[in-house]
């Protein structure tokens, strides 16, 4: 077995950790990359998305950039009936644009 980058041993922590605390709530995926930042609310149980927001259509992704993101999924998840989620951070840290993503969602509304 190949040896895990620490990128994907802190991936593999923080999903492990939210399989025993999620409960059966849906859980808010973001991912980042330089120019943009994607987010979803993805139900495992039938392991479909039901709600998503991104950066694609817009100019950088800087923290205003994931404040409107995180505001945008929460009101496509509103739409969906959605209300509390489990927050995936993935490998990333919580600071920055994964912060300020997962501020701008709780004020819209989601739970977390």
């Amino acid at each position: 077995m190949a040896k895990l980058s620490l990128f994907q041993r802190r991936r593999q922590r923080v999903r492990t950790a939210l399989r025993a605390s999620a409960s059966g709530r849906p859980r808010l995926s973001v991912h980042r990359t330089g120019r943009h930042i994607y987010a979803q609310i993805i139900d495992d149980a039938q392991g479909r998305t039901v709600a998503a927001a991104n950066t694609l259509g817009g100019k950088g992704a800087d923290t205003d950039a994931a404040i409107r993101v995180g505001k945008e999924l929460a009101e496509a998840a509103k739409k969906a009936g959605i209300t509390s989620v489990v927050f995936d951070r993935g490998g990333f840290l919580y600071h920055g644009r994964v912060k300020a993503l997962a501020d701008a969602a709780r004020e819209g509304g989601l739970e977390f």
